[in-house]
């Protein structure tokens, strides 16, 4: 499909969701990495170059050739005719958010596993950003999902995560009381601010080298990006949160390690998603 650019778009990536606004944007950010799209005859990578008005657009794709989304193999943790656990992996999505979105996501997985549920966040109970790999729970039928969502509206789910982060905090063990409101000036992103919901995070150090600094972190609230935001505003970011100043690096790192919650038949579990290598050898370089 070859055109001249549309005065709305003026980011490729935007062009493209133009063309096909079923399309979400990650899914035209790969169609660009793929090499699938190209500017005046030549292949472009870059889903934030911007277009010019002279600019031709060369778009590979036909939604018509997408009959099924793609298969998707996630490692289970444990599973009973109720729920399942998995380790999600990072650059997962959990869910689709509206809109065309052929790629496979946690949600998509769940569907052969399902009883008497439907729609595209169907078992969905919690959810983890795509970046932020590990532990996640999911609900197999109606009656367990209305559990687990109570348990986690009440802050009756507790949850240990690890954060990697760039230099030591001034104190190794505490707690942070910080207030957290959506950005006005950035909408997809938070901020600390005297508006905001109340928001504590424990955290202890438990290893630091020459550059890096492992943390375990213990959120007591569940805001959005509520870990990343805290983190950010005592000025170290997670290594890989290029959103909120963050060190650039092949991942987020940041991992669910455990989730303690009570599943059906009154049983308390506490499930655990291994530390990722990635960890290891990040804190262990020197770049």
């Amino acid at each position: 499909m070859t055109e001249l650019i549309t005065p709305e778009a003026r980011r490729l990536d935007s062009e493209i969701i133009y063309r096909f606004p079923k399309l979400s944007r990650s899914f035209a950010a790969d169609l660009i990495k793929l090499g699938k799209v190209s500017v005046n005859g030549e292949a472009e990578f870059r889903p934030g170059y911007r277009l010019k008005d002279d600019d031709q657009v060369n778009i590979d794709f036909d939604p018509t050739q997408l009959d099924s989304i793609p298969e998707l193999e996630l490692p289970v943790i444990y599973e009973d005719d109720n729920c399942v656990v998995i380790n999600k992996p990072a650059g997962i999505l959990v869910h689709s958010k509206g809109g065309f979105n052929p790629e496979a996501t946690v949600a998509t997985w769940l569907r052969s596993r399902l009883k008497g549920m439907e729609g595209e966040r169907a078992g969905i109970v919690h959810r983890l950003d795509r970046a932020t790999s590990g532990v996640m729970i999911c609900a197999k039928n109606v009656e367990t999902a209305k559990s687990l969502q109570k348990q986690f509206a009440d802050r009756k789910v507790k949850k240990t995560y690890l954060a990697l982060i760039k230099g030591k905090l001034a104190n190794p063990e505490a707690v942070i009381d910080m207030p957290i409101e959506r950005n006005p000036k950035a909408p997809a992103t938070f901020r600390v601010g005297v508006n905001g919901k109340p928001s504590l995070t424990k955290y202890r150090t438990i290893e630091s080298t020459q550059k890096y600094s492992l943390l375990e972190m213990k959120p007591e609230t569940g805001r959005t990006h509520q870990l990343r935001v805290h983190l950010a505003k005592l000025g170290h970011p997670i290594i890989g949160d290029e959103l909120y100043g963050g060190e650039e690096a092949n991942r987020l790192y940041l991992h669910a390690l455990t989730l303690e919650i009570t599943i059906p038949m009154g049983q308390r579990r506490v499930f655990r998603a291994r530390q990722p290598v990635d960890f290891r050898k990040k804190l262990n370089s020197r770049s």
